[in-house]
């Protein structure tokens, strides 16, 4: 079974190049694309199989003698990684084809879209299965490349704007990645992972902390952990729903699981396990303040995202078979709920022709199936029991209050606090965009200032003190303010409202059905990881254990696998 671990790799690029080939036959597009995902999320069910079973599933590819080789290793967690993220990507595929179908094409043209979106998913596979450091800065490499195209999509002025913020964070990141890994190489002699877990331990404690810190930053910007976080809230949201939704689900992902490795594998004894459960305190609490300040729910959930990746770390700064189970199974809970939402808000903007709190409303009688949609998901982000995310949450903070130190006892706190304001934040979105109607949202516009200085606003009860309008407690800038009081008609350049557009009849009366069946296929995994918790853990212990022992992962890289 060896031979088929480059497979979610080498399909993906093959796919890319047929697909580009076709891009005048859309419908064969869409096959080529369909096709080469499912076969990817067959082939990862088989590797998850076979190491859970077998063991690290290993092969040496490029035709070089062991370690100069590129190694590809399909390891329980990898194998995991890689099916959660197949399953992901699918869905995601489905969603943007049902989008495209109903005459969508500036946001999503298919002649390029599907291309580089196999590309991506290649740079995603690679990531997961790469067994050495300079394989995995191709990965990300890949993956930027393919990301900024797809952010950039439409080349409106906005999504240029975000993907240059964007790409230049990431071209920094590379930039230390490479200054990283020519740092190990000076100091070890090899990149392969397997090599440098014996290398590493014998370098002097002070330079095995300095390639620890180099490597550590490098996978912290890509995981958007605080202070690295700057650029994820302004990058996302401008992106089309398919590309915002694979993209919240799976780049951050990568780095967490580039950190994980790391921690287990190279730096096993770490003496920077209190920074990172320092980082992940302050990424818990920052993300989800920012998150209660949002007038806008992609934004919104844009920080939520960046404050669940403190639960990871939490996990991974722990250090123990508990803490890194639990971050396991977070990861691939936070994987595929965070993508369901993101997918949920494309269907509100079609909807709605706006995800801006200030603009929605009645959503629940407009559109009662887009009510259920966004509720489920959003509660199981919060931590309502007893759906996944409640279970992972648990996991963790048994992992915490296991570990009973100071400092891991503040995060088990800081857990409980991030759930109950991630519970307000989604709370305050079911309240305001589906309980209230479009009637009382037109008029809450109506009665706010025209942008041109800081206000108050955002609760639905509206004050006037002078010139001033008291709504709340939250502070909007000239941005936050235009969007609030219009959407802008980009044909006749007429701003009108929810309401207004609503009684005009240019919002459509239903939702494309593969668009909704996508959404709801992916809500229902992240259900299923609730049936299948039970397993599901005892999955993720031995995942754990396997990457605490390291000799599983070393033995059978070092042994040669296969060619």
């Amino acid at each position: 079974m060896n031979a088929l671990v480059p497979l979610p790799v080498i399909l993906p690029l093959l796919g890319a190049g047929l697909a580009l080939m076709l891009s005048r036959r859309q419908a064969l597009q869409r096959a080529v694309s369909t096709t080469t995902l499912v076969a990817v999320v067959v082939i990862a069910s088989i590797l998850l199989y076979q190491a859970d079973r077998n063991g690290p599933q290993v092969i040496w590819i490029g035709g070089w003698p062991e370690p100069l080789g590129i190694s590809l290793v399909a390891d329980r967690v990898s194998a995991m990684m890689l099916l959660v993220s197949a399953v992901v990507t699918l869905g995601v595929l489905v969603y943007s084809i049902g989008q495209g179908m109903t005459g969508d094409d500036r946001d999503t043209p298919l002649t390029i879209y599907h291309p580089t979106y196999l590309v991506l998913a290649a740079g995603v596979g690679n990531a997961f299965l790469a067994g050495d450091l300079f394989n995995l800065f191709v990965s990300f490499e890949i993956l930027l490349f393919a990301s900024y195209v797809l952010l950039t999509l439409g080349g409106t002025g906005s999504r240029i704007r975000a993907g240059t913020i964007y790409v230049v964070v990431n071209i920094v990141s590379s930039m230390l990645f490479l200054i990283s890994i020519a740092a190990v190489y000076a100091a070890t002699g090899s990149l392969n992972l397997a090599q440098l877990a014996g290398r590493i331990a014998e370098l002097p404690d002070s330079v095995s902390l300095v390639l620890q810190l180099l490597l550590l930053t490098t996978f912290s910007i890509k995981a958007a952990v605080f202070p690295l976080s700057f650029w994820l809230p302004d990058s996302y949201p401008t992106a089309p729903a398919p590309v915002t939704a694979v993209f919240a689900g799976l780049l951050t992902k990568v780095g967490v699981y580039a950190i994980m490795r790391i921690q287990t594998l190279l730096f096993a004894d770490s003496p920077l396990s209190d920074l990172l459960l320092w980082a992940a305190l302050l990424t818990m609490l920052v993300g989800i303040l920012g998150a209660i300040a949002q007038s806008d729910i992609k934004r919104m959930l844009s920080f939520t995202l960046v404050s669940h990746i403190g639960f990871m770390l939490f996990g991974i700064g722990l250090g123990t078979a508990a803490g890194f189970s639990g971050a396991i199974f977070y990861v691939a809970h936070h994987i595929t709920i965070q993508t369901a939402l993101f997918l949920v808000l494309g269907l509100v903007e079609r909807r709605a022709g706006s995800t801006s709190l200030l603009r929605l409303g009645g959503l629940a009688r407009l559109a009662p199936l887009l009510g259920v949609l966004f509720f489920v998901p959003a509660m199981n982000l919060a931590g309502i029991p007893p759906m996944s995310g409640f279970l992972g949450k648990v996991g963790l903070l048994e992992a915490g209050l296991q570990v009973g130190s100071p400092l891991a006892l503040a995060l088990v706190g800081s857990s409980v606090l991030t759930s109950l304001l991630t519970l307000y934040a989604v709370a305050k979105t079911w309240s305001v965009a589906f309980w209230r109607t479009p009637e009382q949202a037109h008029e809450m516009a109506q009665a706010l200032p025209e942008p041109d200085e800081r206000r108050p606003l955002l609760d639905p009860e509206v004050v006037r003190h002078g010139d001033h309008v008291h709504v709340g407690t939250a502070t909007y800038g000239r941005r936050e303010l235009d969007e609030a009081r219009s959407i802008r008609d980009e044909e006749d350049g007429t701003n009108r409202d929810l309401h207004q557009l609503l009684q005009a009849g240019e919002l459509p009366d239903t939702l494309p059905r593969t668009m909704v069946g996508a959404t709801g296929g992916l809500i229902a995994f992240s259900l299923g990881l609730t049936l299948v918790a039970g397993p599901m853990f005892g999955f993720t212990d031995r995942a754990a254990a396997d990457m605490l022992e390291r000799d599983p992962y070393i033995s059978s890289v070092l042994s040669g696998g296969a060619r």
